[in-house]
C-alpha cells in the first residue's frame, strides 16, 4: 500500500508560467524550502533537456542527492517524474516516489495540483511512513506552492537596483 501526499493552490498566472516555475531547475530550489526532516532543495542539475526519459540530480540542503527521471512532460498541463536514491532515514521507509504535477487554467490564473505516491520498503511500515510523509512532506509541498504564489506577487527589482 503506497503513501500519498497532495498539495493544491491557485496561482495568479497563466498555466505556461506556473509550468515553467515548477520545472525550472534554477528557480524551483528557491520555492522548495523543505519542512521538518524534509530538506530544502539547493540545486537541480539536468543531464539532458527536459523531456520524457530525461534525468535530473536534486541536491538537498542536508547533503543528499536524489535522482529524478521524467515520466511525463506535456507543457503546460502535466509534468511527472520518479524520485529515487533516498538515504536513511527515508531509505528505511520508502524505495521511490512518483510525483505528478497537473496545471489547469481558470479565469483568475492557474490551479496547480502536485501529487506524490511513495512506494514503501515494507508494507508494515505504512503507519510510520504515512505519519512522516503526510505530516512533513505534504507541508513541504504546500509551502513550495505558497512560495511560488508569493514569487508571483513580488515585483522584480528594477534593473540596476539591488
Amino acid at each position: 500500500m503506497p503513501v500519498t501526499c497532495a498539495a493544491e493552490r491557485s496561482l495568479p498566472c497563466r498555466p505556461e508560467v506556473a509550468f515553467a516555475m515548477a520545472t525550472d531547475p534554477d528557480r524551483f530550489p528557491t520555492f522548495f524550502t523543505g519542512f521538518g526532516p524534509i530538506p530544502a532543495v539547493r540545486g537541480i542539475r539536468l543531464h539532458s533537456p527536459l523531456a520524457v526519459g530525461s534525468q535530473r540530480r536534486v541536491h538537498n540542503a542536508d547533503g543528499t542527492v536524489l535522482s529524478e527521471r521524467v515520466i511525463a512532460h506535456d507543457p503546460p498541463v502535466r509534468h511527472a517524474y520518479t524520485l529515487s536514491g533516498f538515504r536513511p532515514p527515508f531509505a528505511w521507509l520508502v524505495t521511490k516516489g512518483e510525483a505528478n504535477w497537473t496545471i489547469t487554467g481558470h479565469e483568475f490564473g492557474s490551479r496547480v495540483r502536485w501529487d506524490y505516491e511513495f512506494e514503501l520498503k515494507k508494507r508494515w511500515l505504512w503507519p510510520v511512513a504515512a505519519l512522516v510523509l503526510k505530516l512533513f512532506m505534504a507541508r513541504a509541498m504546500h509551502r513550495c506552492l505558497k512560495n511560488m504564489s508569493r514569487a508571483l506577487m513580488t515585483p522584480d527589482p528594477a534593473p540596476g537596483r539591488p
